[in-house]
């Protein structure tokens, strides 16, 4: 079960918390999307988990559990061209850092291992295995851009983004090199500046 150690010290004088995490810093391609949650004071879920480590199914299962329980939550789908623009730390930075602003009604926001340049911000490392309201945004940021990439191997088949959900597996590079770079693509990583833009 997790600790909720920040949890469990607000709770204890009626405060709520907002937890922060992100999908798809990694990724060659594709948005990475950032996630916020507040759940109820005393909120218990022993099924919730850092995302990483449940099936697909079982994620499945707690996004829409969360959704309906979650006394907030919101999305930030942050584009490859603004990754390009602002960096992947910096874009997630910021995203994290706007979310940490989308609600009133919390008195602590905790970030999984990303620092925000706010008073009332706790980075804390490996944060969604530790805190309930970490490991819901991780599910909820999870869930939401694999559903995105789902979309996206739909349009483009070839590049199988339904197996790979866009991280740079050798499959993946095989077919960046057979078929070239789309719109989807972070010309900032490496492997897609070394590959010849081809847009479709």
């Amino acid at each position: 079960m997790l600790e909720n150690k920040y949890e469990q010290l607000c709770w204890a004088k009626d405060e709520y918390v907002m937890g922060i995490d992100e999908a798809g810093r990694g990724p060659l391609c594709g948005p990475l999307v950032v996630a916020c949650c507040i759940f109820p004071i005393n909120y218990r879920n022993d099924e919730i988990d850092d995302s990483k480590k449940l099936s697909e199914k079982k994620r499945e299962k707690l996004f829409k559990q969360i959704i309906k329980d979650a006394h907030h939550y919101e999305f930030r789908i942050v584009s490859p061209a603004d990754i390009d623009k602002y960096d992947i730390y910096h874009a997630t930075k910021k995203a994290m850092d706007e979310l940490s602003q989308s609600s009133k009604i919390h008195s602590l926001t905790i970030t999984d291992a990303m620092p925000l340049d706010r008073f009332d911000t706790v980075s804390i490392i490996k944060g969604d295995a530790k805190s309930i309201s970490i490991a819901g945004a991780s599910i909820l940021a999870k869930v939401l851009r694999d559903h995105i990439m789902m979309g996206y191997d739909i349009l483009y088949p070839q590049y199988e983004y339904r197996n790979h959900k866009g991280y740079g597996t050798k499959r993946h590079l095989e077919l960046m090199d057979e078929y070239g770079i789309n719109e989807l693509y972070r010309m900032s990583f490496k492997p897609c500046r070394d590959r010849q833009l081809k847009l479709f």
